[in-house]
């Protein structure tokens, strides 16, 4: 056992000394293809991590706030290779008609952090909103159905629940009021798991700035993990009972606040097949790219406390970039063979221009759309998304547009998204294009005056203004395009032929962050004076390339 301490130390040391140079200036991420995975793991915004193992499978899930479906829940057997496997909240109008198209108004809000968990045959999902409170859904298999949201008792102000089964059926349910001084409460669970049992809580932790609650029982202590807010910034803490309830010993540091690596800290364990033992992740501190994921080393003290990442003469825990792929279920010499072949195929799937690329799947309505006004249909690789124009609730404010549809901007040298726009049934009023928004926005397409058709642009600091009158052949059809690199710097391009494209002048925008969330891309169309004409848009690259 020391001779393996030993060598997990030693490899710690010699991973730690290949530091990133700067935040967000990372050349590669993830896989690199041999052998080892270079932190982050997915540079784009998946905030709240929760994951657990199932049969050989890890899974996580990220918070979702005001995106249409909500929860994501991804799936990988390395954690380090992700691929979406579906989401938790299939309709976000279960839990308040504020996440409707026709209100809008849940920025910030909606779905906050959660917990997932398998137990007796059913997946378990419990998240939380600031407004509306509690909710939970089960399903048999992770890619669904997932059951109709229950609303459970606990109301508004509560934050961050994570759910724990006992090997007798018990659960119990470990939940922070921040409304009442960050206090933690650990809650036993009715016999169906959908409901708190209100007369059995009990305080296990207070104090300001407490979140990220995970619950684990680990030979034979319950551990609580938590992240600390305070004026330093985030760390991870933990404490640890031998019975759910409590009492709590130790409220010690796991890791280093961290701010110039942007403060990992939310997330949860992992185990790979060697017993390696593995704390997936989120940067707590978003910027343009949102809250990207980092996977970190684990190491158990003698007694019985992890440190996670590299740990410093404090014995606290800092950032690790560099990293031996986790084992998967299989010999280590088939592991290089076959997973290898695998990632070879999935390297290339970042490369191409087609719909297969990290993050080509991970489209959502921001808020749930006005259905008899959209079409998504997907097939040989394509998606195509038709969408009828219909009033804004504020005009020309792209955050009240209804029917955008959104994916995330991801953080890699460049990353760039093209589509095929439709104009021969575009009316008078009607606005269609490529979008960037978190809470300041950016829009880039055409706009229809009268009978004529305009290239132009707007964002939320700047008047629209119009680049170009679209004549002939040219109002018929058009081609989009937006690129950035690791500074967020977005440029607006356009082609008529799909082939050669023309950089939109004055049109840059800087990505950005706001209502806790980074940067997305978006579809957009709507009429400002009346329900008329259709966008008709094919999405043809949705690129994030390690190598350009």
């Amino acid at each position: 056992m020391k001779v393996k301490v030993l060598i997990t130390s030693l490899v710690l040391t010699w991973c730690a000394s290949l530091s990133a140079q700067d935040w967000g200036h990372w050349k590669v991420w993830g896989d690199t293809h041999d052998g080892y995975y270079q932190n982050p793991v997915l540079p784009a915004d998946f905030s709240d991590i929760d994951c657990i193992e199932h049969d050989g499978v890890y899974y996580m899930i990220s918070s979702t706030f005001q995106f249409q479906p909500g929860m994501i829940i991804m799936k990988s057997t390395d954690m380090v290779n992700w691929t979406l496997a579906g989401y938790a909240v299939k309709d976000i109008r279960q839990i308040s008609p504020a996440m409707n198209y026709d209100v809008m108004d849940r920025y910030g809000r909606g779905i906050w952090a959660g917990a997932i968990r398998w137990f007796r045959g059913r997946f378990y999902v419990y998240f939380g909103t600031p407004d509306e409170g509690y909710f939970m859904t089960s399903a048999e298999k992770v890619e669904g159905p997932w059951d109709d949201l229950t609303k459970m008792s606990i109301g508004g102000g509560w934050d961050d629940p994570c759910p724990f089964f006992d090997e007798l059926g018990n659960g119990y349910l470990i939940a922070t009021q921040f409304s009442d001084n960050y206090k933690t409460y650990v809650f036993s669970l009715s016999r169906n798991y959908k409901d708190i049992l209100p007369d059995s809580r009990r305080l296990i932790h207070q104090g300001a700035g407490r979140e990220a609650n995970k619950l684990y029982k680990r030979d034979g202590w319950f551990y609580h993990l938590y992240s600390e807010v305070n004026y330093e910034g985030r760390r991870l803490m933990i404490q640890r009972s031998r019975v759910a309830s409590g009492p709590y010993e130790g409220a010690r540091p796991m890791s280093e606040v961290q701010r110039q690596w942007h403060e990992p800290n939310q997330g949860g364990f992992l185990f790979d097949s060697d017993g390696r033992c593995f704390f997936l992740t989120h940067h707590g501190d978003g910027d343009w790219s949102g809250r990207i994921a980092s996977l970190l080393p684990v190491t158990w003290t003698a007694d019985g406390w992890p440190v996670i990442g590299q740990s410093n003469a404090q014995g606290i825990g800092e950032m690790v970039w560099r990293y031996p792929i986790p084992t998967v279920g299989i010999q280590r010499d088939q592991h290089k063979s076959t997973v290898g072949t695998q990632r070879r195929i999935q390297y290339w799937q970042r490369r191409t221009t087609k719909q297969t690329s990290p993050g080509s799947d991970f489209w959502e309505w921001n808020y749930y759309p006005r259905e008899d006004k959209e079409t998504v249909t997907r097939r040989a690789g394509l998606m195509r998304v038709r969408l009828e124009a219909f009033l804004p609730l504020e005009r020309d404010n792209l955050l009240k547009v209804g029917n955008i549809l959104s994916t995330r901007s991801w953080r890699t040298q460049h990353s760039r998204i093209t589509v095929k726009l439709k104009l021969s049934q575009l009316a008078d009023g009607q606005r269609a294009g490529i979008c960037h928004f978190s809470g300041p926005w950016s829009m880039f397409g055409v706009e229809q005056a009268g009978r004529v058709r305009y290239l132009f642009f707007q964002s939320d600091s700047s008047s629209a203004h119009r680049l170009d009158a679209l004549q002939g052949q040219h109002a018929k059809l058009i081609y989009l395009r937006t690129e950035w690199g690791l500074d967020g710097l977005s440029r607006y391009s356009f082609s008529f032929d799909g082939i050669h494209f023309r950089f939109a002048d004055g049109c840059d925008y800087q990505l950005r962050w706001a209502n806790y969330r980074g940067d997305r891309v978006g579809l957009f169309t709507y009429n400002n004076f009346l329900e008329s004409g259709i966008a008709t848009f094919d999405v043809l690259e949705n690129r994030h390339d390690l190598l350009e």
